[in-house]
Parts: C-alpha cells; structure tokens; sequence
C-alpha cells in the first residue's frame, strides 16, 4: 500500500499533534533522546505540563486548525506524528475525517516529510480469524470506519511520505487490566484471545520508527501474547488486588492480530509481556 523509505539516522524536529495518555510520554522521551519537540494540547492549562517537560507547547484544535502564524510554526517539522483518536459520541466519524483532512494539508503546504498517524486494530471485525498489516480491514462500526477513513486520507496522494501505525487495546499508566472487569460474573466469550499493547511499547514503536527512519510502512502495535480472556483478565486482577472476574468458558467472535513489519522493518522486541 505504501512506499518503504528508509534514510539515515538523524535528530529530526518532531510534531506530535494530541499529547495526551501516549503522545505526552512518547514527547517525553523524545526530548530526553535529543528531539527537539513540537507539542499541541486543547487546553491552555496544560501549557505548562508541556514547557516542563521541553517540549515547545501549541495550543491546536480542529478543524479550526492554526489561528495565527505563531501557531502555524507546529508544522515547521521533519516529522507530524497525529495521535488524536476519533471522538466515541455517535455521528462524529465526518468531524475525524474533516480535522484529518486539515491537517494532511497544513502539514503538506508546510512541507513535512513524513507524517506517522496512530491508528486502531480496531479496524479489523471479530471476524473468527487472523489478521496482519498485509490484510484490507473491513471496519464494522462508526469508529472504526473513521479511522478507516483517515488512514486512507493519509494514503491519498500528499507529497509527503505516509506511516500507520495501529495500537492494539491499550494498557498501562491509568488504564489498568485488572479494573476492566474486576468482580464481574458470567462475561461471555472467555475463550477469545486478547490484543493488546502496553503503552511502553507503543512508545518503544513509535520511537522506532523515528530512530530507524523506517516510514512507508502500515505496523500492527499488537503484543505477540495473545492469552484468553479468561487467563490475562483474571491474572490482571490479581496483580492489582481486585477481585477475580468470571468468565463464561465459550469461544464466540474473535480476531487474532499479528504483524510480520515489526519484525521484517524494525527487529522489534516487545518490552512488557501480558502474562508470566
């Protein structure tokens, strides 16, 4: 689907658009590689968050896009990594679809070089099988279809080289396995495997990427463990002190994410393991 461009390594000045739960840690660590550091936040207050951290703050929102020309300086970048998810509420997929399209075009006229869109596995159905970044996702819900949509977006013909990444479920700091289901009786589909990712690994492939200079590709974020349901829920309660759900022991819809880019472009090792 895409271009493999792979260049040698440099120090790039990064944009990350949305720095909240993964783009405020991966700015982080960017930073503390030697980065330099574009980062846009919604809210005024957390400025601050971001200047403590060194990472020079923006305050963006779309698809109002840039009020000025300070703030059109956020696409003054080698790399945009867009890292805002579509909204849940119901009848927004057109409103993801417009702020993509914004930005894909600011970061064209600009000239970005290589601009890297944090997608979902959630792409994919529970369609009973496996699926891996060489497979055309057949998305069956309004939030799947729009990020369907903005990958595709991404993918249309901008001068500049385009990169998808999707995360699995995401676990780690503030999203905590062991409370998703803590307690609860009778959970259908408790032989279904998991596909998740911990947010140091999301981080660790982002990173990656940017290190290596491996842009083109489509990456599946997705842990290689893929235990039940029943197993990962259960022993994450466990660890977190919480009471141990209970799972129907039934296989219903179910998918199964690999990736043969991680391996194949990156020689990516996962940091955190699901399960001992």
């Amino acid at each position: 689907m895409n271009n493999f461009v792979r260049q040698s390594p440099l120090k790039a000045t990064v944009s990350i658009l949305g720095c909240g739960w993964f783009g405020l840690p991966f700015a982080r660590e960017l930073v503390a590689s030697g980065y330099r550091v574009l980062g846009s936040t919604t809210t005024e207050s957390k400025r601050r968050l971001l200047e403590e951290a060194g990472i020079e703050p923006f305050n963006l929102e779309f698809p109002d896009g840039p009020r000025s020309d300070a703030d059109l300086e956020f696409f003054k970048a080698d790399v945009l990594f867009i890292a805002i998810p579509p909204k849940r509420k119901e009848g927004k997929s057109v409103d993801y679809l417009k702020k993509i399209k914004r930005i894909c075009h600011y970061a064209a006229a600009s000239g970005v070089k290589h601009v890297v869109l944090i997608s979902s596995t959630g792409v994919f159905p529970n369609a009973n099988c496996v699926f891996n970044e060489l497979d055309i996702p057949l998305p069956d819900n309004e939030g799947s279809r729009a990020l369907f949509e903005a990958e595709q977006e991404l993918t249309s013909g901008y001068p500049f080289s385009p990169t998808i990444i999707r995360f699995g479920g995401l676990i780690g700091e503030g999203r905590d396995p062991g409370r998703f289901f803590a307690g609860k009786k009778e959970i259908r589909n408790g032989l279904a495997p998991v596909n998740l990712i911990h947010l140091n690994d999301c981080i660790g492939i982002s990173k990656a990427v940017l290190d290596q200079n491996a842009f083109g590709p489509i990456y599946h974020a997705c842990s290689p463990q893929h235990p039940t349901r029943n197993e990962f829920y259960r022993q994450a309660a466990v660890s977190s002190g919480l009471p141990v759900p209970d799972f129907k022991r039934e296989l219903l819809e179910w998918k199964l994410i690999e990736s043969v880019n991680l391996a194949r472009v990156l020689s990516y090792s996962f940091k955190e393991k699901l399960t001992e």
